[in-house]
């Protein structure tokens, strides 16, 4: 097995960050089944691995009991060492402030419970849906949106995954069905192909988008298996990635992605806008440079969903229409996401306009 070439965007100019060479046995990946067994899932553990100070121990164990704490070890071996502020790790680290009740902020930021006609579906917007498929994450991030959603209660098995599949087949306006989560591809490939199938003998379905980090925070999770259920059937298939910061795209991260795109696959990436994280027009540009060498198009750039835990993490509006038009002057027009903010019940996306 070799390792591609690829080239990654770095201030301005583009290195060669690889040379082919055969991997060597021991780099052989792993099962990405055992690598999400083995995620880190400890604050204390988190702390001891990244040569962090324990007074950081507290809040991490406050923010944990809110909404715990999962992160897997690739990912973690992106972080730099000793440094608290390192960007993917203000991702997952948790916080104190988690626990604090935030004017503004809710459970249920786009009441989604609300658009929730049958046990796994959220359907909100004309002309497509979203199927829970999992409530199981690879990565636990501290702004996650749905940390409050009600996984429980959308199981989507047995009588409720029929009656999914009916209820899809009833809105023949549907064209496009999102499989989503939590992550869906935290469920295994088997599940994953049978649904597939399923909803192939649905005509009026088109298009089969997933919303995924896996690929991300764990590279290992493209196999052969689901580049067969996902690229080989008759629907169209779109893989819309969760990436915040260029420094989450390693080489592995790059290779499973061009692996997808090779098999036919449209890969666009949506990120959020985090204070601390990638609130600058430099680091946003880095991104898109970096997701365009992977054969990814970034596409959205979120303003945060306000979800109690996270106020933390929001900027004002304004700022992030001054980001963008820095970032307009930086990259070229299709290197730069189109910035929305989501809101409840509003018939898609709201665009926010920069000028």
């Amino acid at each position: 097995m070799k390792t591609p070439m690829i080239t990654r965007y770095e201030g301005g100019v583009h290195t060669d960050k690889l040379s082919t060479r055969l991997l060597l046995p021991e780099e052989q990946p792993e099962s990405w089944k055992k690598v999400l067994a083995d995620s880190v899932t400890d604050p204390e553990e988190l702390l001891g691995i990244l040569n962090l100070p324990k007074t950081l121990l507290p809040g991490a164990i406050s923010g944990d009991k809110a909404f715990s704490m999962r992160i897997p070890r690739p990912y973690i071996d992106r972080m730099i060492r000793g440094d608290q502020f390192d960007p993917l790790l203000r991702q997952v680290l948790p916080l104190g402030e988690e626990s604090e009740e935030i004017s503004g902020y809710s459970l249920d930021p786009l009441a989604e419970q609300s658009q929730n006609p049958t046990e796994g579906i959220i359907h909100k917007y004309q002309g497509r849906l979203l199927m829970i498929v999992s409530g199981a994450c690879a990565i636990n991030c501290r702004f996650c949106f749905r940390r409050h959603f009600p996984y429980g209660d959308n199981q989507l098995g047995g009588e409720s995954w029929k009656q999914a599949i009916a209820y899809i087949r009833s809105q023949e306006s549907i064209h496009e069905v999102i499989l989503s989560g939590g992550d869906p591809l935290a469920a295994t490939d088997s599940r994953l192909a049978r649904m597939v199938d399923a909803l192939s003998d649905i005509p009026h379905v088109k298009t089969l988008r997933i919303h995924t980090r896996l690929p991300i925070v764990i590279p290992q999770r493209v196999t052969d298996e689901m580049i067969e259920w996902f690229c080989k059937g008759r629907l169209k298939p779109v893989l819309v990635i969760h990436c915040n910061h260029a420094n989450e795209i390693d080489d592995h991260v790059a290779q499973s992605l061009q692996k997808l795109r090779q098999a036919g696959a449209t890969l666009l990436n949506q990120t959020v806008l985090l204070r601390g994280v990638n609130d600058n027009a430099e680091t946003l540009a880095d991104l898109s440079h970096t997701l365009f060498d992977a054969g990814v198009l970034p596409y959205y750039l979120h303003l945060l969903d306000r979800v109690q835990g996270a106020a933390h993490f929001d900027i004002a509006e304004e700022k992030a229409k001054v980001l963008v038009n820095e970032l307009m002057h930086q990259c070229p027009g299709y290197l730069v996401p189109k910035l929305v903010r989501e809101v409840a019940g509003e018939a898609s996306k709201t665009p926010i306009p920069i000028n």
